[in-house]
């Protein structure tokens, strides 16, 4: 089995006295892990880290093993970011949830899309936490649990979503949520359209969400809490002031 793939590095880890198991979201293979000969050397040690871009080569001698990959580094990549912590611990908290939410080798384009248009928005503090949000909320679309914030489940409604319904990741107005808000998930304005402002609050609430329905409908049924990088990532924007 070859192929040859647009990939991010979602994680890596040393193997032998050179190598490295590397973790790949491709474009069009999905989730695949890798050996790189020589992943552990000075020189492409850089290339690996968490959310870099390469163009990945891919071999097994059959398709259920354990194949290896060469690796050809694309952009700058993490290195761009080495000036802002805050950033790279988006980055990591994005590789860490996609590697965990993602199954093994079955193709989810949306995904690497949705990791794509993050990693372009990191160079950009006012905006990308936000992006981050929908990231996750991508990442739900494309395996399925997409959340239906287009009109209200209740009444059919298009105007004054303001609520999400955590059983069923439906939008609710403001009239038909009323007597249940407190049972409701707030919906910030930002997750229903690109061009609404930011508010204060607004980024908890959709990190609060979205980290709802991974844990409910992706994580907890593998057994597994949302990665420590993803809880580290609350931490550093709550320090930031963001949340």
């Amino acid at each position: 089995m070859e192929f040859e793939d647009d990939a991010f590095v979602l994680s890596a880890r040393a193997f032998g006295e050179t190598g490295a198991i590397v973790e790949l979201l491709t474009e069009r293979h999905g989730k695949y892990a890798a050996h790189v000969a020589g992943g552990a050397s000075r020189k492409l040690r850089p290339f690996l880290q968490a959310g870099a871009r390469a163009l990945v080569r891919y071999r097994a001698r059959v398709s259920d093993q354990l194949g290896s990959a060469s690796l050809e580094p694309v952009g700058e990549g993490p290195s761009a970011l080495f000036d802002d912590a805050l950033a790279l611990a988006g980055l990591s908290a994005a590789a860490a949830v996609a590697a965990g939410a993602l199954p093994e080798r079955e193709p989810h384009p949306g995904a690497f899309l949705a990791f794509e248009a993050l990693q372009s928005a990191l160079p950009h503090p006012d905006i990308w936490p936000a992006v981050y949000v929908r990231f996750e909320a991508g990442l739900l679309q494309d395996l399925g649990f997409g959340l239906d914030l287009s009109r209200c489940a209740a009444t059919g409604a298009v105007d004054d979503l303001i609520y999400v319904s955590p059983r069923t990741g439906r939008a609710v107005s403001r009239q038909a949520g009323e007597p249940y808000k407190d049972r409701l998930l707030p919906l910030p304005p930002f997750m229903l359209g690109a061009q609404a402002r930011l508010a204060p609050g607004d980024v908890r609430a959709g990190l609060d969400l979205t980290a709802h329905f991974l844990e409910a409908f992706v994580f907890a049924p593998l057994n597994r809490p949302l990665p420590p990088a993803r809880l580290w990532l609350l931490d550093r924007l709550s320090e930031s002031g963001w949340l």
